[in-house]
């Protein structure tokens, strides 16, 4: 399995150059079952990156261009009545798909971006008082603009929450977007294949799942937390739930790197990512107080 992983990041190294952080990061947070945001200014490789996610991993994808007018019914489907058999049918959204690409996300109403919790959270819908399941596995990946962008509606903080993690990739180096100018890049992507069947990907999650962490290790995580909670430094402190997105995500991240128990490099790896949009931090002091909170908490032996 170790093998397949190092071939999904060589691939996706081939189509998002210079990236390999944010990538094995995406990785990650599907692995530990997560849905995941990423934030940045238009053009940067956003939607590039969601669609060659889903190629690689073999999932079924469907994207989701959010606007102002869009209604919830759009995204999660819709219950229409057939007149020649006098009865009422449901007609699935494009969330019934194992991978959902939520574009500009923030460009939606409140509304409508409410609409994905349920099914964020329980992997289901509810139309018309009946529950639909959704397909297994199932992740929502949204791309969010900055928030100074003319436009955008800030997402909730409930909403925010159930985001395993926030990543943003940010201006790619002058060999790399050399190699985007002179069309590299595309012939790159048109070389995508699946290396991974969505029963692989689930087996996969399960290995995840039971890699140990030790009492030391959650003492640590659990420090980090409560720093968050005792500082003023932090608008919102972390929540019971991020602490166990934590542990997830620095589970997934052992495994990737060929281990079955979590260090405390697995926690740090992984914590900005995970912490930062639950702490209600800005873009501009995100990045500072997250890596200042690391150097503050020190690993009890």
């Amino acid at each position: 399995m170790n093998k397949t992983l190092d071939q999904i990041i060589q691939q996706l190294n081939s189509v998002i150059l210079g990236k390999q952080q944010q990538i094995k990061l995406s990785i990650c947070c599907l692995l530990a079952k997560g849905h995941l945001l990423i934030e940045d200014l238009p053009g940067m490789g956003k939607t590039s990156l969601a669609h060659a996610l889903s190629n690689v991993l073999g999932l079924n994808y469907q994207r989701v261009q959010f606007t102002s007018d869009l209604l919830p019914s759009d995204i999660t489907g819709s219950t229409i009545f057939d007149p020649n058999k006098q009865t009422f049918h449901f007609h699935a959204g494009p969330l019934f798909n194992q991978v959902v690409l939520a574009d500009e996300i923030n460009r939606a109403g409140p509304k409508t971006q409410s609409a994905l919790l349920e099914a964020m959270e329980e992997q289901q819908v509810s139309i018309d008082g009946k529950s639909h399941t959704l397909p297994s596995p199932f992740f929502v990946i949204a791309t969010q603009n900055p928030m100074h962008q003319a436009g955008t509606f800030p997402l909730p903080e409930s909403q925010l929450d159930r985001f395993l993690m926030r990543i943003g990739l940010g201006y790619p180096d002058k060999a790399s977007e050399k190699s985007i100018l002179l069309g590299e890049i595309n012939n790159a992507a048109k070389k995508i294949n699946a290396l991974l069947s969505p029963e692989l990907l689930v087996e996969m999650q399960q290995i995840v799942s039971e890699v140990v962490l030790s009492s030391v290790v959650a003492d640590y995580i659990l420090d980090l937390v409560n720093e968050t909670r005792d500082s003023p430094d932090y608008p919102m402190a972390l929540s019971p739930r991020a602490s166990i997105a934590i542990a997830n995500a620095a589970k997934a991240w052992a495994f990737i790197h060929q281990r079955d128990y979590v260090i405390p490099d697995d926690v740090q790896a992984i914590f900005p990512s995970v912490a930062e949009h639950r702490l209600g931090l800005t873009s501009n002091t995100s990045n500072s107080l997250s890596y200042d909170l690391l150097n503050k908490v020190k690993i009890n032996p």
